[in-house]
């Protein structure tokens, strides 16, 4: 009951409560996300047309014509009076409705969500990127980034039409949503490309949970009996571990994933990238009567041979090499008394080794491959060139054997 002297405050209506919740919502919101979101708000109330920067204008003004009012009559003035005012002294009103709430919950998540797979869009996977890194800075704790790569899509809707490539993206989310924790997030950044945030998680429990997510997916794929592989590739980095900053995480798991796109691709029996063999020189016809014959050609004198001999080049590469240079990419020999040797590139054909003041190598021999991302490979080598650098070491071309 009002006692005397005391302003009557009048019971606000839903529309008016509904308002009061749209602007304390608003205000969680970053700038860019609330500008797309208030220029599809203006549409639907006013049918008007603005720009996101006009919107975030006009939402300034309302506010601000609020708090004006409110202090002038004593009382709290409800956001949709300062709203008619405001769009009409601008003449934008023209048919003054309010949404529902259920219309500003489509809103909002359209927004917020990428319409095809219903998973966070990459707007929102960068803001909530930077507020996780944050975190784990501030309280110390590990953040794993994963980005997941559909393979073969393009050919998916090359062959088989946009439907179903748009069917295995689908699938790619629910797989992600089905199996990922409660506390991690999923979105979808591009066109065939997912990013999954993993707080509290560090690189082999990450690379599990991605592995994890690869097989379910092709099991949820066997169903539709497509000839072409289509699976999830990924790239993960730490925080941390591969660095603190946002643009330096996302590099480190855009390199592994390239990585491991490689080396997954690399086919069961190749060829060994041997240099072409020097054509012999080619002796000219001797003429039948000795004094018709030319004078001698003499050679050119050569120039010295440099001490450092580069590797021999094979006439064009077949598969693009993937440097590892930086990392801690090396390989394990058995049989040459566990020796290690640095993995300076892959390919899908074979890799680049360097040794320290090695000489002894036999033509083939079996190893054991540590590269980032991918678990222990052991492979079989067939050595194409060897060649010492300038510091001495040797680095040593090898293919693959089946």
């Amino acid at each position: 009951m009002t006692q005397p002297g005391e302003a009557f405050q009048p019971t606000p209506s839903a529309e008016d409560s509904f308002l009061d919740l749209l602007v304390e919502t608003l205000e969680g919101l970053d700038e860019p996300t609330r500008a797309q979101f208030l220029r599809q708000f203006f549409r639907t109330i006013a049918q008007i047309d603005l720009t996101e920067a006009q919107s975030s204008e006009y939402w300034a003004k309302i506010l601000q014509w609020r708090r004006e009012l409110t202090a002038g009559v004593g009382r709290r003035v409800s956001l949709r009076t300062a709203m008619v005012d405001v769009l009409s002294s601008t003449s934008s009103l023209r048919v003054p409705i309010l949404v529902e709430y259920d219309d500003f919950k489509k809103l909002q998540i359209n927004a917020a969500t990428d319409p095809l797979t219903g998973l966070y869009n990459r707007r929102l996977f960068d803001e909530y990127l930077e507020k996780e890194l944050n975190r784990a800075k501030r309280y110390g704790q590990q953040l794993a980034i994963a980005i997941l790569d559909l393979h073969k899509l393009k050919e998916v809707n090359d062959r088989l039409g946009h439907l179903q490539g748009d069917h295995v993206l689908q699938i790619a989310a629910t797989t992600l949503r089905t199996t990922l924790r409660a506390s991690d997030f999923a979105f979808r950044i591009g066109g065939d490309e997912f990013a999954l945030l993993l707080p509290e998680t560090d690189a082999e429990q990450a690379i599990t949970l991605c592995r994890r997510v690869r097989a379910e997916y092709e099991n949820q794929l066997r169903p539709l009996k497509m000839e072409i592989s289509v699976t999830l590739d990924f790239g993960v980095a730490v925080h941390p571990q591969d660095g603190d900053q946002k643009a330096t995480l996302l590099s480190v798991a855009d390199e592994r994933l390239y990585a491991l796109k490689h080396a997954n691709r690399i086919p069961p029996r190749t060829a060994p990238l041997e240099p072409p063999p020097p054509r012999e020189p080619s002796v000219a016809p001797q003429p039948r009567e000795a004094a018709a014959a030319p004078p001698p050609r003499v050679a050119p004198p050569q120039p010295p041979r440099p001490s450092v001999v580069p590797p021999p080049q094979p006439e064009g590469r077949k598969w693009e090499r993937v440097s590892l240079a930086g990392t801690k990419a090396h390989a394990v020999l058995a049989e040459l008394g566990q020796r290690t040797a640095r993995v300076i590139d892959l390919s899908y054909g074979g890799v680049a080794l360097q040794f320290e003041g090695a000489n002894d190598f036999p033509a083939q021999f079996n190893a054991v491959l540590h590269v980032p991302i991918l678990p222990p490979v052991r492979v079989v080598l067939r050595k194409v060139y060897s060649s010492h650098t300038e510091s001495g070491q040797l680095r040593i071309g090898c293919s693959f054997v089946s």
